[in-house]
Order: C-alpha cells, then sequence, then structure tokens
C-alpha cells in the first residue's frame, strides 16, 4: 500500500507542476536548470573561484532549497490551497486512506527527495559535472557531490520539518530549541557544518558518512513524529500583528499584510525563511574563507542574498491574490503593485535589517552597515522584476522554463556581479563596497521602473484575454 501511494504522490505532484507550470514547457525544466548551472560554474571559475568551492556552494544552496521546499509544502498551505483551488493532496488523506498520517507523512517525505532529485538535483549537479570534468576533475567526485546534493536536500527538507512540528508544539518550544543548540555549538566548540552531508563530500569515508548522514535521518524521525498537521487557526503572534496591520492607511497594503498574519504560520514564516538565508549565507562565508583563505565582504552578501530571498515574501504577500479578481474593482493595476510594494518592503526589509543586526554578534559592524544600504535596492529590483514577469502570480509561474530563465537571467544580472564584489573586496576595500551599493541602488531605480510598467503590461493583458 505505501509503495502505491508513493506512486500516485510522485504521478500527483508531476500532473501538478506540468498543469500549472506550462505544460509540455515544463519538461523543459531540467534541461533549463543543468545549462544555469553549467553556466555560472564556468563564470565563476572565470572568476577564479575553484571548483570545489562552488561545489560547495551548490551543497549549501540545495540545503537552503530543501528548507523552502518544506516551509512552503507544510507551512504555506494556505498558498497551496489558493494556487490549486478546493483540493486535497494525498499527504492530507489520513481520514479517507487506510493509512495513518504519520506513514503519509513519511512517504511524502521521500517522495520529495526522489522527485526534486530527478527534477532538479541531478541536472544541476550534471550542468557542474560538465563544466568540472572538462576542466579536469573527476567523474568519481561528481558523483560524490551528487550523493551529498542529494542528501543535503532532505537534510534540509527535513530540518524545515522538525522546526516546523517543534513550533507547531508550543509557542515556546521552537525559540528554546535554538537557544539550545546555539549555547550547545558556541559553549562546546562544535563545527555544525561536520555534521551535515557537505561532510560527506569534502572528507569523504565511513565516519563522514556516519557523521553526515545520521542527522538528517534524526531529523526526519522526529519531525514526522511531531508533526501536527491541524491548522493553527491563528495564535497570539497573528493577533499581534493584526492590530499592527489593521493601522495601515493604505487599504490594499493593509490586506496583503493582513493575510499573511492570518494565514498559516503567519509572519514567522517570513522570518524563518529569511533566517534559513542568513544561516546559510553565513555558512558559506565561513566555508569561502577556510578555502580560499579571502574573507568576503559579509556586508554585501549578506545584503545581495537577503535582497534576493525576498523573493518569497512577494509569493506570501501575493498568496490569496487572483489575477483577474481586480477586474471588478475600480482601481488599476498599477495601484495594486505599488500597495504590494508597500506590504512586501515592510516586511522583507524589516525582517531583514534585524536580521543584519543580529549578524552583528559575528561580523565587523562597519561591513554590515554596507549591508543595510544594499539590503534595499536588491529588495526592491527583486520585486520590479517579479512583479513585470509574474504579475500575481509567482508560484505559478516560475517554473515555465521560459519565464524561470528570463526570471533567472534578470536576478544573475545583479547578482552575480554583487556577489563577485563581495569575494574580491581586497582588491579595492574601500571602493568595492562604495561601487556596490551604487550597483544596488541602480537596480532599485530599475526595479521602481519595472513596477510602474507592471501595472499597465498585466492591465492590458488581463482585460485583453
Amino acid at each position: 500500500m505505501t509503495a502505491t501511494v508513493f506512486r500516485w504522490m510522485v504521478r500527483e505532484e508531476w500532473r501538478l507542476h506540468s498543469d500549472l507550470f506550462g505544460g509540455g514547457r515544463f519538461g523543459a525544466f531540467p534541461v533549463a536548470i543543468a545549462a544555469l548551472t553549467g553556466l555560472a560554474t564556468w563564470l565563476l571559475g572565470a572568476t577564479g573561484t575553484d571548483a570545489e568551492t562552488v561545489a560547495g556552494g551548490l551543497v549549501a544552496l540545495v540545503a537552503f532549497f530543501g528548507l523552502q521546499v518544506g516551509t512552503i509544502g507544510l507551512v504555506g498551505r494556505d498558498a497551496l490551497r489558493d494556487v490549486l483551488g478546493d483540493v486535497t493532496l494525498l499527504v492530507f488523506s489520513a481520514r479517507t486512506l487506510p493509512l495513518s498520517f504519520r506513514r503519509l507523512l513519511a512517504t511524502f517525505l521521500v517522495k520529495d527527495v526522489c522527485y526534486y532529485a530527478a527534477l532538479v538535483l541531478t541536472p544541476a549537479v550534471a550542468g557542474y559535472g560538465v563544466v568540472a570534468v572538462l576542466e579536469g576533475g573527476s567523474v568519481a567526485g561528481v558523483a560524490l557531490l551528487w550523493v551529498a546534493v542529494v542528501a543535503a536536500f532532505a537534510f534540509g527538507a527535513s530540518l524545515s520539518l522538525t522546526l516546523i512540528a517543534v513550533a507547531g508544539r508550543a509557542k515556546t518550544a521552537l525559540p528554546a530549541v535554538l537557544a539550545v543548540g546555539t549555547v550547545a555549538v558556541l559553549a562546546g566548540g562544535l563545527d555544525p557544518v561536520a555534521y551535515t552531508p557537505y561532510a560527506l563530500y569534502a572528507d569523504p569515508g565511513p565516519a563522514t558518512l556516519l557523521r553526515g548522514l545520521i542527522p538528517t535521518a534524526l531529523l526526519a524521525v522526529v519531525g514526522v513524529l511531531l508533526f501536527d498537521p491541524s491548522p493553527d487557526g491563528g495564535g497570539g503572534g497573528s493577533r499581534l500583528f493584526d492590530g499592527l496591520f489593521t493601522a495601515v492607511d493604505d487599504p490594499l497594503a493593509r490586506r496583503s499584510l493582513l493575510a499573511v498574519a492570518r494565514s498559516s504560520g503567519s509572519v514567522s514564516k517570513v522570518a524563518f525563511s529569511m533566517g534559513v538565508l542568513v544561516v546559510v549565507t553565513a555558512l558559506l562565508l565561513r566555508q569561502v574563507t577556510l578555502a580560499t583563505g579571502i574573507e568576503p565582504h559579509s556586508g554585501i552578501a549578506f545584503g545581495t542574498l537577503l535582497g534576493l530571498g525576498a523573493f518569497t515574501t512577494y509569493s506570501w504577500v501575493t498568496q490569496f491574490d487572483e489575477p483577474r479578481e481586480y477586474l471588478r474593482f475600480p482601481v488599476a493595476y498599477g495601484r495594486v503593485f505599488r500597495s504590494l510594494r508597500r506590504a512586501y518592503l515592510a516586511l522583507s526589509l524589516s525582517t531583514g535589517v534585524a536580521y543584519l543586526a543580529a549578524a552583528s554578534v559575528w561580523f565587523p559592524v562597519e561591513r554590515l552597515a554596507v549591508g543595510v544600504l544594499v539590503l534595499p535596492g536588491v529588495a526592491v529590483y527583486v520585486f520590479g522584476v517579479t512583479a513585470f514577469v509574474t504579475g500575481l502570480s509567482p508560484n505559478e509561474l516560475l517554473f515555465d522554463t521560459p519565464l524561470f530563465l528570463a526570471f533567472g537571467a534578470a536576478l544573475a544580472a545583479l547578482a552575480i556581479p554583487l556577489l563577485v564584489a563581495a569575494l574580491a573586496v581586497t582588491v579595492a576595500p574601500t571602493w568595492v563596497p562604495v561601487g556596490s551599493v551604487a550597483l544596488a541602488t541602480v537596480a532599485g531605480a530599475v526595479g521602481l521602473w519595472l513596477t510602474r510598467r507592471a501595472g499597465p503590461r498585466w492591465d492590458r493583458r488581463l482585460r485583453g484575454a
């Protein structure tokens, strides 16, 4: 029975994606992933970044991807319901199937790992592998990276599931667990990366095999046992933000903010998704320093990646928007996007600046101050690109291969020079940060221009269709 449900879940996932994200064009998505990964590997190699560092970054990004998949799939159930309509996924069908919810959830987790391994992870490693082998790397090394990447996705998804499950048990449980973990790492001098799948790739052997995979298995088991599928129904946190957001004078921005506050996970899902990005960025900075001996500019790196990660906030603030519903109201789409931008910036910038302030415990304050200046420009640029390319349906369209390529190219045009600047800050320690802030400011202006263009563009499309 479990094997049958697993096959049904794979088929369900494929049908959902192929139906929502461009029909037959969705089949080209893995090819696009391989091409983008290969191009990024080649470009980073051209800047002097060695293949091992690129591989480490790939493992970290995949772990972040796993965390995001778990967050959207479990915390963002309202968003899924809005996209899919009134349907029940197999994972939430325990009432009608002769299987317990825990068995369904465990099967769902295994299905996610297998499905995304085939759709995203294998093409990504293939794109990297072609460039790495052409530059002298070994096929065995690429195969080992594939194992580490798949395990990293499982680690991210399992960690996400466990954190959400712990948070759902009691309001103070998650902060308590995070505090205990932080104290254990700092006081015990533990290296958290040594207990992730990256350890298996960095130093292959029986010991790192166990140390890299056992925590992932434990997280998956704990998450499945503790996760409560019942809706949270809004808690004290949502009531607190209800009062705060109700005072916003822009009615459309107020609607978006209240929709986030009253949905599953409330505003904590914004903090969670950006918090994960902060942790991944900190680990990447650490690994780059260890691998190359060069200390990247933490402010440019944090500001850039937090701004790029604000895309998830765009998804949250549009999660209940149905693009055509505004056709019934006396409001232009230009006004809708301006209000959405206010809600988006209120959530993403306040959260991002709070994380930059927290990061000052470990990173130089003067460098993080640069991040405070870089973050707004990048966030406004991401909003403008997303609004222009996807309108009010970011989740439905971004797996459409042509749109994904256009979106990825637009973000890469800003992200690559900023990240290279973060790595090359030693070349000109004064002018590189100044240039980065200037570039982010220009990008913010482009984002404002794209947002103004997005209103008339979607007005014409939706009213003319």
